[in-house]
Parts: C-alpha cells; structure tokens; sequence
C-alpha cells in the first residue's frame, strides 16, 4: 500500500512543480540515477533508507535486498510513467517543454577474454541499462531479467506497460567509466541471491566506491550505438560526464590538471564521432563547474573544472587549467589547443 500512496504523492508534488515553474523550466528529469538508488538504497544498504540484509548488505535497517530492489524500480517506473502523463495531457501543450528520465550508465566490457566474461558483459548490460530502457520503449523489463529473476521481479500489466512505453521526450546517462564483468555463475547458483548474483557476476560496486574508477572514453562510444540498435536511437542528454581526482592532501590546491582536459577531450572526440555515426545526442553537460561535496565520496573526490580553496575561510573558488580550455572551447576553440602548462594535448 506504501509504495501506491508514494506514487501518488510523487505526481501530485510534480503537478506543483509543473504549475509553478513549467513557464521558465523547458527541460524536467522526474528521477536521477533510479538504477542507482534502488541498489544503494535496498541492496547493498549504501544509500537511504538503508533497507537491506545480510549478506548482501551491512548496517541495514531491515529489509529483503533479493526483493526490494526489484519492486522499488517498478514503483519507479511507474511513478515516472504517471508524471510524465500528467504533464503530457495537463501542460506540455501550452508550455512547451520536454520531460525524461536520467540513468547512471556505465558500459560493461569483459573483465577478461574469456568466452563467460564476454557473456557475463553482455547479460549485464541487460540488468544494467535495459532493467530501466526495456521498460521506458517496450513495456516490460528484458527477457534475460524475467528468467533469471523469476517471480522476485513484479509483473508488468497491460495497462501499465502502455503508460511506460514511449514515456519520456529524452533520457538522459550519467556516465564515467567502463565496469568490468567478471563471471560467477556459482553466486547464480545460491538459494538467495540479490541483483549481481542474478546477473551473475562479481560485484564491481565495491571498486567504485573506493573511487577505482575505469575512465575508457570508447565505452560512451560502445552505449551510444547500443541505445541506437537495441532501443529505437532515443534524443540523449548527457547530463553528467567528468574526470575525478583524489588528491592526499584534500586541501591542495591544484591548477594544472591537464589529466582532466584530455579525457574530456577523448570523450568529445567520441561522442562528436557517435553524432557523425547517427546517435541523436542532443545535449553535453560536464561534471562538473566546481569541486562539490559528492553524494558517494565527500571530498575525497575532485570534479570541478574549477577548484575550491579549503583552507580559506570562504572556501575561495579558483580556475584550472581544464576550466579555461573548456571555456575556449566553448567559444569555438579547437578541441585539442597547447595546454596551458606548455605539453600538447593529443589523442588517446
């Protein structure tokens, strides 16, 4: 009963949303990153409400980390669904903006080269990515998600699947870095399993939030063809694309980060190739203009193309390197000038 009151109470605050802003706000995102949340919120325990069980998870509040992940991406979903309706037949007409929703997606490549990390890659790009587009085009989640998960995984009716189908004018990724698939069939094989032991694989989580990021500027190139193929070539905003760093000393003040500026370049240079191949990319944002507290990382992890003194009492904002291509580029530089620091920037 919970979850339909949520789902109610998520399209009215959305109807007020609409009302108030909809006149200047062209652009809405009903939830960020919901394949992310489900997980750290009802999985591992990582994130709110901590909802979880053991083994899966650590500190839980309580909760079924084989289920609950599963039927909170259905709420989800359907809690999008109805706000996009709603703003489909109540405001889009008059105030003429457009609505989606906005994946963490990260691409799966084998962790080596053999045959069941190429398997396990491909599956898990299903559980990954389709777990949310399959539903978004199709109306229901994919075939591999349905035999592998059994009946843990809510069932999509007729009606429902007719709402989600077509439901967003965008979606937008979220996307950083390659995760790699390492096969474990034996997890698949336990009496209780939660979502990587469905897939199948070894849990990659735990590297990236030790901040082990993979940067591989191809895997954006590898999910923009698979969007292509596999789900009808839908507009993409790329709401979030950036390189981190985790300095020793978090107070350090850093302006040459020429690291920065060249895998963001190797991303443009990507992207403006996937353009060329036929993606509808519509929009890039970088993440991000300056050093934030991160939801994951706290400090620990450094964003901005514009760096903030902490030990200034202000917390002082300062320009890098990075910030001062990026806004060249902006302006109709080349994408690939001399550094400031005098090294020439080139092609991975």
């Amino acid at each position: 009963m919970y979850v339909y009151i949520c789902r109610d109470d998520y399209t009215k605050y959305a109807d007020v949303c609409f009302e108030n802003f909809g006149d200047r706000v062209k652009h809405w995102v009903t939830v960020n990153e919901p394949n992310i949340k489900t997980l750290g919120g009802f999985d591992s325990g990582t994130l709110p409400p901590r909802s979880c069980s053991v083994p899966f998870g650590a500190n839980c509040t309580g909760g079924d980390s084989t289920m609950e992940p599963y039927v909170a991406a259905h709420h989800l979903l359907l809690a999008h669904a109805s706000a996009v309706s709603l703003y489909r037949h109540k405001y889009q007409a008059s105030q003429r903006g457009h609505i989606g929703i906005t994946l963490l997606t990260g691409w799966y490549a084998p962790a080596t080269n053999e045959s069941q990390d190429a398997v396990a890659a491909t599956r898990m790009n299903d559980f990954h990515i389709g777990w949310f587009m399959h539903p978004l085009v199709y109306g229901d989640c994919p075939p591999v998600m349905r035999t592998r998960v059994g009946a843990r995984l809510p069932d999509v009716t007729a009606e429902q699947s007719k709402k989600l189908s077509g439901s967003f004018d965008f979606i937008g990724l979220n996307h950083y870095a390659v995760f790699r698939a390492r096969a474990d069939e034996n997890a698949f094989n336990l009496k209780q399993r939660d979502y990587f032991a469905d897939g199948g694989i070894a849990d990659p989580i735990k590297y990236i939030l030790e901040g082990q990021n993979e940067y591989a500027p191809w895997a954006l190139g590898k999910l923009l063809d698979h969007l292509k193929l596999v789900y009808g070539n839908p507009p993409i905003m790329i709401h979030e694309n950036g390189y981190a760093d985790a300095p020793q000393t978090l107070s350090k003040i850093e302006y040459e980060d020429d690291y920065r500026s060249k895998t963001l370049q190797n991303y443009l240079e990507v992207l403006h190739l996937s353009i060329r191949n036929g993606s509808d990319v519509q929009g890039y944002f970088v993440w991000s203009f300056v050093d934030v507290f991160e939801f994951l990382f706290g400090n620990r992890m450094r964003y901005g193309l514009c760096g903030v003194d902490m030990n200034s009492k202000g917390r002082t904002r300062y320009m890098r390197n990075s910030a001062r291509w990026y806004s060249s580029f902006l302006k109709g530089g080349e994408l690939r000038l001399m550094s400031p620091s005098g090294k020439a920037y080139s092609a991975a």
